[in-house]
């Protein structure tokens, strides 16, 4: 029997955390399933020079909105958020599918970035209000797991989509999924009324961080290729980009009621996770994007098989995840980090043995080994932020621990891009190709490692809570009965 107390799709709360799945659903199989169908896309729409904005665009968007929309969503309430960031990802999808020139279908995807942004941080904090403490945890492994299936779903689609029936479908297939997840949303998900009057909302702020974030990920993700690094462009958008950031924190510092309250970064609890962010954000970006090109350029392996080496890590972090809050609550959030992120930095020293005659299983394991760290660093570290935060500050806590790991992401674009340029030449399909294809590898396998080390010590600068996990365990216990009865 269903009780309010339980953690399912199943449970009362089942069918809001269904919906959050498809919510989350939507923005997972958005970022894999257009890979395969791209050279498809360029084919019927042409301007093939303008395909990396597909991508770049639908990241700058999501990057720059989920800061804003996790405030707004502590501001105008988490529902509104919610079903705004769907009907964003609604709109986007169709005019997607129904692009008639590139520009069009650019358009469209900054559209689905902007639903992105708001639908993934205001997810996870609906999460964080609706479940405790020790539910957490497995539920992050349920969202999680929509990220793992994604990966493997979202290109297969992509390619089925692109070569039987249409490219268009790779974005139309959105629009049932979007309507689910409103109307249970609308449905099943009832917010509480906030108490007081609604906080005023900080538009100069808000202009001030969305240009400069803006300016900053465009800077890091278009730098060495689209213009070179010492280039005046390149220069310029970087130093456009400090000052509107140095604009906002001024502004944050002086507005009553700021966008974004930079105080609670002075909170180490809120702070290192942040941080730890975004070194996750480099490590999985940069095993994400070039593990398959190595399994393809180096081993000599097809697509599919590259994608499986990838995937394993995809199949680890939930299932870890769904089973950290065991950890967490025995050993506290600072410990279970540390075990972790030891798990990721030995995975990734591993990576550094990768050679050109090794087993694609052994690829797949080091992944692997990756993906359970993962689970244990990324979810607890995010529980035990949001944990800290008031409900007005959970929104714009999570919306900031997931912007650090989208800035993570574009830093590892340009940094493990940059190695890899520097040593390859770049073969008619796109891809890196060459003889110092391994060496540059090595390379970027080298950065991710040492980046795995910063986050075992971000891990360890976590505030010690091993008596708060005992007293945590201690309370569950002696409620158990009750709950049982």
């Amino acid at each position: 029997m269903a009780t309010n107390t339980s953690v399912g799709l199943r449970s009362a709360r089942g069918p809001i955390l269904l919906s959050l799945m498809l919510s989350t659903a939507l923005v997972a199989l958005d970022a894999t399933i257009i890979a395969t169908a791209s050279a498809t896309i360029a084919r019927d729409l042409g301007g093939f020079e303008q395909l990396p904005w597909l991508f770049s665009t639908y990241l700058l968007a999501q990057a720059v909105g989920t800061p804003l929309c996790g405030r707004l969503a502590d501001v105008l309430g988490r529902k509104r958020m919610m079903l705004a960031g769907v009907a964003l990802f609604f709109l986007g999808s169709v005019l997607c599918g129904a692009a008639w020139s590139m520009g069009a279908l650019i358009a469209g995807r900054v559209l689905q970035g902007l639903g992105a942004g708001a639908v993934m941080p205001t997810s996870l904090t609906i999460a964080a209000d609706i479940y405790t403490l020790e539910e957490r945890a497995k539920t992050q492994g349920y969202l999680a797991s929509v990220w793992a299936i994604s990966s493997v779903v979202g290109p297969t689609l992509g390619g089925v989509f692109s070569e039987f029936v249409s490219w268009r479908w790779i974005f139309f297939v959105n629009v049932p999924l979007c309507a689910v997840a409103a109307w249970m949303l609308v449905r099943r998900y009832h917010e509480s009324p906030r108490e007081g009057a609604r906080e005023p909302i900080d538009y100069a702020g808000a202009a001030l961080l969305a240009t400069g974030s803006t300016a900053l990920l465009l800077g890091l993700l278009e730098g060495g290729s689209t213009w070179a690094w010492h280039s005046p462009a390149s220069l310029a958008i970087f130093v456009a980009a400090v000052t509107l950031l140095a604009g906002f924190a001024l502004r944050a510092r002086r507005a009553r009621y700021p966008i974004i309250d930079l105080s609670i970064l002075r909170r180490r609890v809120i702070a290192v996770p942040s941080a730890a962010a975004l070194m996750v954000g480099v490590i999985v970006l940069g095993l994400s994007t070039y593990i398959p090109i190595y399994a393809q350029g180096v081993l000599g392996v097809g697509p599919l098989v590259a994608g499986f080496t990838l995937a394993a890590m995809m199949v680890g972090w939930p299932l870890s995840a769904t089973n950290a809050g065991h950890l967490y609550l025995r050993l506290g959030f600072r410990l279970t980090a540390v075990i972790g992120s030891a798990l990721v930095l030995t995975g990734t020293a591993l990576a550094l043995l990768l050679g050109a005659s090794t087993a694609v299983v052994a690829v797949a394991g080091v992944c692997f080994l990756v993906g359970v760290g993962m689970g244990l660093t990324a979810v607890p570290t995010l529980i035990a932020a949001q944990s800290a935060a008031s409900f007005s500050e959970r929104g714009a806590v999570t919306g900031t621990n997931m912007f650090a790991r989208s800035l993570g992401s574009a830093v590892g674009v340009a940094v493990c891009g940059a190695i890899i340029n520097s040593r390859t030449a770049v073969g008619a399909d796109g891809v890196p190709e060459g003889p110092g294809l391994m060496s540059a590898m090595h390379v970027v396998f080298v950065v991710i490692a040492a980046c795995a080390a910063v986050l075992v010590v971000l891990a360890a600068l976590m505030p010690a809570d091993r008596q708060q996990a005992r007293e945590r365990r201690a309370g569950s216990a002696s409620t158990t009965p009750t709950r049982a009865a």
